[in-house]
């Protein structure tokens, strides 16, 4: 599934490149972005070109990742998504993420960026399981992965870092 970058009409998803690092720091670094997993929050730049290099290498291994969030025509990254593969109650995953700047919330940027992700890996790993795991007070995610497909999995709920993360999966449940 290596594709470097993905256009929709709104944003543009690019692989991530070491110099991105100030980008995610911008993002990880304001307490607003990690509201709801207040252990993300960044207290520097060297943390971002760690976590930007975990990236990188997620995508050299596996041929995929996350992307960083671009709107058309600009360099600034406004976020970032995507999946990595993880362990879930013993269950292999492709663990689905979002992340936007306050500036780009509230104009459906992450909707679309979601689906495009979900689309791609619907059809190209259809076998595997796609999980957001969402806190249970944070209603603008849930709306997010909802819109895209994804619906409420408990039996893949888990306890996070920050607390109970309710699981949205595309698994077919009875």
């Amino acid at each position: 599934m290596d594709i470097p970058e993905q256009q929709t009409e709104r944003v543009r998803l690019d692989r991530p490149v070491p110099t991105d690092a100030p980008g995610i720091f911008a993002i990880l670094g304001d307490p607003r972005t990690v509201e709801h997993n207040p252990s993300e929050l960044m207290g520097d730049e060297a943390q971002a070109a760690e976590l930007v290099a975990r990236w990188i290498r997620h995508w050299d291994e596996h041929g995929f990742g996350y992307w960083c969030v671009r709107l058309p025509g600009e360099d600034r990254i406004v976020g970032y998504v995507g999946v990595k593969r993880m362990t879930v109650r013993d269950r292999p995953v492709l663990n689905l993420v979002c992340r936007l700047s306050p500036d780009a919330w509230g104009r459906g940027l992450a909707t679309e960026a979601v689906a495009r992700v979900v689309s791609r890996v619907a059809a190209q790993l259809p076998a595997e399981v796609i999980l957001a795991r969402v806190r249970p007070d944070n209603l603008a995610s849930q709306n997010v992965v909802a819109k895209v497909g994804l619906h409420r999995d408990p039996a893949l709920d888990d306890d996070g870092e920050d607390g109970l993360d309710w699981a949205w999966t595309n698994r077919d449940l009875p």
